[in-house]
């Protein structure tokens, strides 16, 4: 049977308060972001895809900035009143405006300092940064190589920050070509700039089954499919196998 004391030591640390998880926004360039930041603790603000190349502020009031490389580090700074021997502290509550240069879009945020943990602030490019940055990846491509570099992106699970992930399909896909195929889409991106898009499905069969890419070259896949690649073309009974197609313009 435990004793007094560790029972007592117990029960103390159930009782005692989980520390608080700090919180992660999103902002994007050319609109205001109206954010909660701590006036505790050190904030994070991080730019997806590039460097912060400035951050402008009001210079009087208690805020102290710090940038390197793709990141900037925001504390507002406690006052501290000393009143023989009583210390009181503090704490910033007036909003203050940001304006964050990120891979050559201006962020403006406009922060209100709240009693909260420190805050990560994300960056994240809009469509023209986007499609700059897909222009450097795949401008220098045939078209044909183009696909080929979305479908390996997709199939090796390493899609690139520039690629904009929207909304599955929800409902399972039916092709004429195929009754006894149940398809369902895992994932679909449209890629700004490329005039392309592409989307990953999973195809699954009742029985064995030999696949053609060809029998995938359905409206019901979109409307302009550009390439349709299967990584592989024999299933077994239970098994999946991974589609990529490739369009043209944005899925349907």
């Amino acid at each position: 049977m435990p004793s007094p004391v560790k029972r007592l030591l117990v029960l103390g640390l159930a009782l005692m308060p989980l520390p608080a998880i700090a919180q992660t926004v999103a902002a994007l360039p050319d609109q205001t972001s109206t954010i909660r930041l701590s006036n505790r603790d050190i904030n994070h603000v991080v730019c997806i895809g590039g460097e912060i190349e400035d951050v402008k502020f009001s210079a009087e009031k208690a805020i102290a900035v710090e940038r390197a490389g793709a990141d900037a580090w925001i504390k507002f700074l406690v006052r501290e009143i000393d009143d023989s021997g009583m210390v009181t502290r503090s704490f910033v509550t007036t909003p203050s405006e940001f304006f964050v240069t990120c891979n050559g879009a201006v962020y403006p945020l406009y922060a209100e300092p709240s009693d909260i943990p420190a805050q990560t602030v994300l960056l994240q490019p809009g469509a023209p940064q986007r499609a700059r940055s897909n222009e450097e990846l795949l401008g220098p491509l045939v078209e044909e190589e183009r696909a080929v570099s979305i479908t390996l992106a997709m199939l090796q699970d390493r899609i690139p920050g520039s690629f904009t992930t929207v909304a599955p399909r929800s409902t399972a896909i039916r092709l004429t070509g195929l009754p006894g195929a149940a398809i369902e889409e895992r994932r679909r991106v449209e890629i700004d700039g490329s005039g392309l898009s592409a989307s990953e499905y999973l195809v699954s069969v009742g029985g064995e089954a030999v696949l053609d890419e060809r029998s995938f070259l359905d409206s019901a896949l979109g409307t302009n499919i550009f390439a349709v690649t299967l990584d592989r073309n024999n299933l077994a009974a239970g098994e999946t196998a991974r589609l990529i197609v490739v369009r043209r313009g944005a899925g349907q």
